[in-house]
Order: structure tokens, then C-alpha cells, then sequence
């Protein structure tokens, strides 16, 4: 039956490994497999980049014209 064991370490100076387990008997040899841990791919490069990947939608305004007009309105509301 084989045996498995679930260890993390750090990597110490000079790239070296360190594992101690009392588990395992002196003078056997034993398979040792490293996983590095996967850097998450960035989604996007920039909030530029990922602006540009919207699809195109409904604006509130089909114009910049009309939204000024409106923000103006709003604010002469505010004002009276």
C-alpha cells in the first residue's frame, strides 16, 4: 500500500527545500513532487482594457450635449 504525505514548505536561501516528517523512516527513498502555486492570470491590463471590452448598451443620453442639458436642469431645480 503506498503512502502518501501533504506537506507545504517554504523555499529557503540558496533555492533549497527542507521537509521533515516523522512519519517517514530513515534511509527510504521516497518520491517528492513539487507544485508551484499558480499566479492568477490578470483579467485585464487596465481599466482601459476592460472599458473597451464592454459591449455596447443603452446610454441614458444619446448625447453629451443632452446630459449636460439635464444636469443643468437639475441643478437650476436645486437652486429655486
Amino acid at each position: 500500500m503506498q503512502t502518501a504525505l501533504r506537506l507545504e514548505t517554504t523555499v529557503l536561501p540558496g533555492h533549497r527545500l527542507e521537509v521533515s516528517a516523522p512519519e517517514l523512516p530513515d534511509g527510504v527513498k521516497v518520491e517528492v513532487i513539487i507544485v508551484m502555486p499558480k499566479k492568477p492570470d490578470p483579467l485585464f491590463g487596465s481599466v482601459l482594457e476592460f472599458l473597451e471590452s464592454l459591449p455596447p448598451g443603452p446610454r441614458a443620453f444619446p448625447t453629451w450635449e443632452e446630459y449636460e442639458r439635464f444636469l443643468r436642469e437639475e441643478k437650476n431645480a436645486w437652486e429655486r
